[in-house]
């Protein structure tokens, strides 16, 4: 499905692909994807049905065969969060399901095929999870395997053009120091759009409180149509700003945290389809018919697009450019 402004032939393979936001975001700046996988059976479900080929390995990347992986120049991914989250136990590396140490997986992948680049991405908090720890292990992982490494947390509202308060840490790698001194991660920009812009015209009455016991809990508590509510169990929160609160996986387990608007129709939380454009997800990309726990847990487990897309761009211009590095960017690494 990707809208590839400039061709290059620069491949990727996505790593804990989910439904594709870091697929969408590089083929957007001319990658080309050669390789996707994802656990998650239902996230294929979705992927397949908006890209053609590669489609989506549900396999075990445990039991992927690192030998059988063709050779690509980024490797991406979004390695499973919840271990490190505020939200979540973060148990970190110790996570009992496995998902804490996948990211050793993907060290084990990066040495083995030695790509140009990588992009990794996670919650904020894994910089200061087991009081950096957990992080400091990763950069010295990454910087072991011959990687030049920064990072940076950017927020969905201030890089994205999108109004989510959103903070991601993002981790950029690369082999060749030239290449890595070139790259930098983007600006902040000017927030010209509001959470209204991404609402859908008709929306299906099941989203609305007004007939359901909740809505005497939360018809005084939500009275202005130019903020986003969230039911905490116990009380309604009012996001400040006009801003949609960070939409979360866990939007999926019981719809708690799914965003409270209010329109001319009544009360009403936010769509699946509404929740993917929060994430920059374009209004064509389609939306299988399984259910709205689902595609909330899919749409909150994403990467918002434009962000991403934004820092494919600078990738892209610093792996393919040949011009000597910047010296502002240098001088800021050296002394940052």
């Amino acid at each position: 499905m990707g809208c590839v402004i400039m061709s290059t032939n620069l491949t990727t393979i996505d790593l804990f692909a989910g439904v594709g936001g870091f697929r969408l975001a590089f083929e957007k700046a001319g990658f080309n994807t050669i390789f996707a996988n994802d656990f998650d059976k239902g996230c294929k479900l979705t992927y397949d049905l908006n890209f053609d080929e590669p489609k989506l390995n549900t396999e075990d990347i445990w039991k992927v065969d690192i030998d059988n992986l063709p050779s690509f120049d980024v490797l991406l991914g979004g390695f499973p969060c919840q271990p490190f989250s505020i939200a979540g136990y973060q148990k970190g590396f110790r996570d009992e399901r496995g998902r804490g140490d996948l990211f050793f997986r993907t060290a084990e992948i990066l040495e083995a095929k030695k790509p140009q680049a990588l992009l990794l991405e996670n919650v904020k908090n894994l910089k200061n999870h087991d009081h950096g720890k957990t992080f400091k292990i990763i950069m010295e992982t990454l910087e072991n395997l011959g990687y030049h490494v920064k990072y940076d947390v950017l927020n969905s509202s201030i890089y994205g053009n999108i109004p989510q308060n959103r903070e991601r840490i993002f981790i950029a790698g690369f082999l060749d120091k030239k290449k890595y001194y070139r790259f930098g991660f983007p600006k902040p920009i000017k927030l010209t759009k509001k959470f209204r812009d991404f609402l859908e015209t008709e929306v299906s009455p099941k989203y609305y409180y007004n007939d359901k016991p909740l809505f005497d809990r939360i018809k005084l508590d939500i009275n202005s149509e130019d903020t986003v509510y969230q039911w905490r169990r116990r009380y309604v929160r009012a996001n400040k700003k006009g801003l949609v609160p960070t939409l979360t996986a866990n939007m999926g387990l019981g719809g708690h945290n799914v965003p409270i608007i209010k329109s001319g129709k009544g009360i009403r939380k936010l769509t699946p389809k509404e929740c993917f454009m929060l994430q920059g997800f374009p209004p064509s990309f389609r939306l299988p018919n399984i259910t709205d726990n689902k595609l909330y847990h899919q749409a909150g487990n994403s990467i918002t697009v434009p962000v991403v897309e934004r820092i494919a761009f600078n990738m892209r211009d610093s792996l393919l450019s040949n011009a000597p590095a910047r010296k502002d960017t240098i001088e800021a690494y050296i002394t940052g």
